[in-house]
């Protein structure tokens, strides 16, 4: 892994580290210090700055190319929003866009545009990244290595038996043009990288809430929540990628558009074949072919080239979503089954998420009992109060100055004490009666 990042990642470049150095070296005119490692420049030019892109091409090649904004723009036709889809420093929900000529992936860690030739993606020292592209390699290399046995294969069974054809035809493989092997990795990885994550919330959220249950502290209480912000995060991004892939499955027309291999070959046969469309000649002997620079060509020739593309896509276009439309069972096959494998995520994570639902009403049923026990209580503690004050009502009318022939007598405290001991718990015996036939206590 550490030799495929020495490879693909380019290397840092010298301005960064001449930045670095200077800004110690030189006072600003008010006397503060600068900031360290930081290009205004290249914060102003973000947009129009050089990116790197690491490459892979249908022979499993990958190098690592730098290029700006406006010549990836032109050179998979896609417009500056869909770029800005796979910019890291912005945060977008998972995206699968089918354009004329590319494949806009926005899944995850893996952001990446796909073309009938080529994978581009975003340069990035992720871990999930390296293997997607390791993957993607492996991929092709192997489905090379099996299209060239079926090749074989197929020429044997003929030259044997022509009665056999269909069979052999019938049980090889299906062939995967090369943007859906591409798309086919993207979607492994993210839903991989979802469903680990969903198992490793799950490993640690049952044990947790089964603690919680037996003992109800602040901790587990804290720890809760934060499981439970996890969860609700994680089901987000889970069911926007499964909002995308059914959405893609639920219109044809938008499946027809990422057959870019199919739409590449009726572009070269409308282009070399039939000759349909008119060309176009100027001065500095502009042809239908060669790209043109934003920036150095004049805006006569841009608006040509734009006009003549505009053109060209609507007639390529059109051809091929008639065909495409009639013929998209492939995709939709690929499309179904990561749609199963993010439904059972999904799934998961609500089943998950019930439990912990059902382990919060859980909790406030026992504070709810521990809250009526308290009160129960303090309802007792309330009347054995009332009891008490009647002694002190009897100690303050024989506190009174004043003299009755009641108090000469020997045994006279213990007959007051006595009637007012045995007078208070029978009006506790009545309260406690009282409140158990209105079933305010348990029986």
């Amino acid at each position: 892994m550490s030799e495929l990042k020495e490879r693909l990642l380019p290397p840092r470049p010298a301005s960064a580290i001449n930045l670095r150095g200077d800004a110690g070296s030189r006072p600003s005119p008010s006397g503060r210090q600068p900031l360290l490692g930081v290009d205004v420049l290249g914060l102003k030019k973000r947009g129009q700055g050089l990116k790197s892109w690491i490459r892979v091409d249908t022979f499993a090649n990958s190098q690592v190319i730098e290029v700006d904004k406006f010549t990836m723009m032109r050179r998979c036709d896609l417009p500056a929003r869909d770029l800005r889809l796979l910019d890291p420093l912005f945060v977008y929900p998972s995206t699968i866009l089918g354009r004329e000529k590319a494949i806009v992936v926005n899944l995850e860690q893996i952001r990446c545009i796909i073309t009938a030739d080529e994978v581009l993606l975003l340069n990035s020292l992720d871990n999930y990244v390296l293997r997607y592209v390791v993957e993607l390699q492996q991929r092709l290399k192997a489905s090379s290595v099996t299209e060239v046995w079926n090749q074989d294969t197929l020429e044997l069974s003929r030259r044997r038996s022509r009665s056999l054809d269909n069979v052999f035809q019938n049980s090889s493989p299906d062939y995967l043009p090369f943007e859906f092997r591409a798309l086919e990795v993207a979607l492994e990885a993210a839903c991989t990288f979802l469903d680990s994550q969903a198992s490793e919330l799950e490993i640690e959220a049952y044990p947790l809430l089964d603690e919680l249950t037996s003992k109800i502290s602040t901790l587990n209480l804290e720890r809760a929540r934060r499981l439970k912000s996890r969860l609700v995060a994680l089901t987000r991004r889970v069911q926007k990628v499964r909002d995308e892939i059914e959405q893609l499955m639920d219109d044809d027309g938008d499946m027809a558009e990422m057959y870019l291999t199919e739409k590449k070959k009726r572009m070269e046969g409308s282009l070399y074949g039939d000759q349909s469309l008119p060309v176009y000649r100027s001065n500095d002997c502009f042809s239908l072919s060669a790209p043109v620079s934003p920036v150095s060509s004049p805006p006569g020739s841009r608006r040509l080239e734009k006009s003549l593309s505009i053109v060209r896509s609507r007639h390529d276009s059109a051809k091929s979503s008639e065909g495409a439309t009639e013929n998209i069972e492939e995709l939709e096959m690929l499309l179904e089954a990561y749609f199963v494998v993010i439904d059972s995520t999904l799934n998961k994570l609500t089943s998950l998420k019930e439990y912990i639902d059902d382990t919060e009403d859980f909790i406030n049923i026992q504070l709810d009992n521990v809250r009526n026990q308290l009160i129960q209580f303090e309802l007792l503690l309330t009347t054995a109060t009332f009891v008490v004050a009647i002694f002190g009502v009897v100690a303050g009318i024989f506190g009174m100055n004043f003299e009755i022939d009641f108090f000469e007598q020997p045994g006279a405290f213990k007959w007051v004490l006595t009637i007012t001991g045995v007078c208070g718990l029978v009006v506790f015996l009545a309260f406690v009666w009282f409140y158990k036939r209105r079933r305010l206590m348990p029986l």
